[in-house]
């Protein structure tokens, strides 16, 4: 016996891997950039731990519930189109089963084949043909608030940890081009790492987040030495 085929796609872990970049992304930049503002500006070590813990926690708890909110709106979303979907169903099943026909003719089916294959998966399930054919919801792509939110609550805390530990561990004289350094290098590694786990080039996805990243350090590092400078 031949052995089954089985493909594997990436659009079945776009969902997660979305909320879990973006998260690390936001944690390297903005604690990133949070530390080497309060550093231009000449903090104590003492405050610059405290400033860095603060933006950790406060940047986590605030991705867990912004990343929460707006996945829970779509379900919300989602859920009323499949509402309205089976009323519509349940008032005009013959309607619907058009409906689906015609979209299979839209799609490049002869109208016969169509008008089969509509009868044959409302027969089998008509919501779910409606829901993945006409609405574009599927188990794939739905929504998954609490999901998004741990992830994106994780991975920041994850990518905040980096220039945290840095600010530890780096002695003071080298502590903004050790931050600097450091976090450009990981958001490098972490825009190559998502852009190969998407199917897009590694190159260009680090040279984006990179870029990115580097202009929200040193606009905040220059804005925390022009405040040093005129507070001094």
């Amino acid at each position: 016996m031949r052995p089954k085929h089985r493909e594997h796609h990436r659009t079945a872990r776009i969902a997660w891997l979305r909320a879990a970049v973006l998260g690390a992304n936001d944690g390297i930049v903005s604690t990133g950039s949070l530390l080497l503002g309060v550093a231009a500006a000449h903090a104590a070590p003492e405050t610059l731990l405290a400033t860095g813990i603060a933006g950790l926690v406060a940047g986590a708890m605030s991705m867990a519930a912004g990343e929460y909110v707006s996945v829970h709106s779509q379900a919300d979303s989602e859920a009323a189109e499949l509402e309205q979907e089976r009323r519509e169903l349940a008032a005009d099943r013959g309607g619907e089963d058009r409906e689906l026909a015609a979209i299979y003719v839209g799609r490049g089916l002869e109208p016969a084949l169509a008008k089969q294959v509509a009868e044959q998966l409302m027969a089998h399930d008509a919501l779910g043909a409606h829901a993945r054919d006409e609405l574009g919801i599927t188990d794939t792509f739905s929504a998954r608030p609490i999901q998004a939110a741990l992830a994106s609550a994780a991975s920041f805390a994850v990518g905040a940890a980096q220039p945290l530990l840095v600010t530890v561990l780096a002695p003071g004289a080298y502590l903004i081009p050790a931050l600097a350094g450091t976090s450009l290098v990981f958001l490098a590694v972490l825009g190559a790492l998502a852009a190969r786990a998407g199917g897009a080039g590694m190159a260009v996805g680090a040279l984006r987040v990179t870029f990115w990243g580097a202009l929200a350090m040193a606009v905040t590092a220059g804005v925390g030495a022009l405040w040093g400078t005129t507070v001094a």
